[in-house]
């Protein structure tokens, strides 16, 4: 019952929050001199009507806190209007956020799987050739940009011919079996997965590594040692359990950036993800895709604070009495 009252707290905390990004955002993208429809205008296949429809909806002929109010409103009703092709954004979101959370719920999956052991194997050995070895890697993974990455294994796909290049399926996609299908798009996953994997594994498996060597020197570790208890309960029973409360609080912060944390990589490989599109929006300061993206970032952030923060008090009971 604590749990509840305390998520419901946490949740009406957040309204106050999410209002504040949009009238920021929203202030942010109007008051530059760019015409929010002008890309609309230019295409020919858009027709005058919803030129207009989009300029009454927005309210572009009255006070800026005006437009802002027709926006909010029109967003609360599920109405997100249309982007500067003419097409509507719900349906762009739609086309683009389940490619997304493939990629990024697999990178999140793998780094974590194999970065959090390794973090823990790396301070149980720390200052050995093992431990210095990681240290190396992990510190040439951390300096190497992620858009230099992407570019460096384009370059070898286009080179050696052995990866596809941009899309998420091949043209025959629709006539493949059904582990055919499975087999293409994972083919097509390879590059983009490597790219992510790769600068993420390098922070996470650094940040596990010291957060256990700090409980490994701390007193209750060294009395359960002096206990005579074995090097894997003082371990994984009793060091573990609080070295792994910051890498809870991390998981909120990568569940946050699970739709638009991979923009940069999504834009060289040409993959029809969520952050490519935002990214293009920006550049076109298409205000509609651009709103509704910064608003389920921030929808996004507040959600995974809020599970990090379950999450916490679910394996840590010191945090479930102050709560």
């Amino acid at each position: 019952m604590e749990t509840l009252k305390y998520i419901i707290k946490r949740i009406i905390q957040t309204i106050p929050l999410l209002i504040m990004v949009s009238v920021i955002s929203f202030f942010v993208i109007r008051i530059s001199p760019v015409d929010p429809l002008a890309e609309l205008k230019l295409n020919p296949s858009v027709s005058p009507e919803t030129v207009e429809k989009e300029r009454q909806r927005l309210g572009l002929d009255k006070p800026i806190i005006v437009q802002y109010g027709k926006w909010a409103i029109s967003f609360v009703q599920g109405d997100l209007g249309v982007t500067s092709t003419g097409e509507k954004v719900s349906q762009k979101l739609k086309e683009r956020i389940p490619n997304t959370l493939l990629l990024t719920t697999l990178v999140i999956l793998l780094t974590w799987l194999v970065g959090v052991p390794l973090g823990i194997i790396a301070a149980v050995n720390w200052k050995s050739s093992f431990d210095r070895f990681l240290t190396v890697l992990t510190s040439i993974g951390m300096a190497i940009p992620s858009f230099f990455f992407a570019v460096l294994l384009l370059l070898f796909a286009v080179k050696t011919g052995w990866f596809p290049i941009g899309g998420l399926t091949s043209p025959n996609f629709a006539e493949m079996t059904f582990w055919g299908k499975v087999f293409d798009v994972a083919y097509h996953l390879v590059l983009p997965v490597i790219v992510l994997f790769t600068i993420s594994l390098a922070g996470l498996q650094r940040q596990m590594r010291a957060n256990m060597l700090d409980v490994l020197d701390s007193d209750y570790v060294k009395f359960a040692r002096a206990k005579g208890l074995s090097e894997f309960t003082v371990v994984y029973k009793h060091a573990l359990r609080n070295a792994v409360n910051p890498m809870i609080t991390l998981l909120g912060f990568e569940f946050a950036g699970l739709l638009s944390g991979a923009a940069l990589t999504e834009y060289v490989f040409q993959y029809p993800g969520l952050g490519r599109l935002i990214l293009e929006a920006v550049l076109k300061s298409d205000i509609n895709l651009v709103m509704a993206s910064l608003m389920m970032g921030a929808f996004m952030l507040v959600l995974g604070n809020l599970i990090a923060d379950i999450l916490l008090i679910i394996t840590d009971p010191r945090i479930r009495v102050k709560s």
